[in-house]
């Protein structure tokens, strides 16, 4: 994705200042670096977390200098539009069961440099989310595609300093597995995260009023935008 290019070497050709400057030239009619789109599917409850989007949007412009588009798009995933999306967003509490044209545009966009953040939204690894999802992951990708990735991956210093994925609140609460992951699954594709996947329930961790996050003793959100950040450079 020449998209990704340009901005990566924007990101290396800054690296001596505090946050990421990400300034790209006019592409085409567009003048921001990034919008967000989330993936509806026939098959589930797609359409979670509502106010995550805008607080995730909200956290790029606070910390970066990525231009951004304020408006969240929703595209069918059978849509072939969404291949040309820099992220896409993949949620859900049920059945993941992708019809043949969700299946081709999924693998073809993962196969040809995209980036998909997948988060199950029932925050375990037992429930029909996952199982669904994972099993439709070893359909396209094969068995042993999904890996968990380790917790000094480039993920987790891509902007901020992690030390792995932050628990969230909702991990031993609610109708979860009660455990914390301490680690997150994704398919690599020539050795860059092409799909990312939490059992941790992320989206819910950040679906509130962007401005509210003045309460918080910590921002939760820090961590959305390493996401967003590697899926732009990596």
């Amino acid at each position: 994705m020449k998209r990704r290019s340009l901005i990566k070497k924007l990101v290396l050709s800054s690296a001596a200042v505090p946050f990421a400057t990400v300034k790209m030239a006019n592409a085409g009619s567009e003048s921001f670096d990034f919008y967000f789109t989330r993936l509806s599917y026939e098959s589930g409850d797609w359409d979670v977390d509502e106010r995550m989007p805008a607080n995730l949007l909200n956290s790029l412009i606070e910390y970066t200098t990525i231009t951004v588009d304020l408006n969240e798009r929703i595209v069918p995933l059978a849509d072939p539009a969404m291949l040309t999306a820099p992220f896409c967003y993949l949620a859900g509490h049920r059945l993941v069961e992708f019809n043949h044209a969700e299946k081709q545009n999924f693998e073809s966009y993962v196969k040809n440099g995209g980036f998909v953040f997948v988060d199950d939204c029932n925050h375990d690894i037992d429930g029909v989310f996952a199982q669904t999802f994972e099993a439709q992951m070893a359909e396209i990708f094969g068995p042993e595609a999904l890996k968990k990735i380790p917790n000094d991956h480039p993920l987790y210093s891509s902007f901020f300093q992690f030390d792995g994925p932050p628990d969230t609140g909702l991990e031993l609460n609610g109708w979860g597995d009660d455990l914390v992951h301490d680690y997150l699954k994704a398919i690599e594709i020539d050795g860059r995260i092409a799909v990312l996947y939490s059992n941790k329930d992320l989206g819910c961790e950040w679906d509130y009023d962007f401005r509210n996050k003045r309460f918080l003793a910590k921002d939760n959100t820090k961590f959305a935008v390493n996401i967003v950040v590697y899926s732009m450079t990596a």
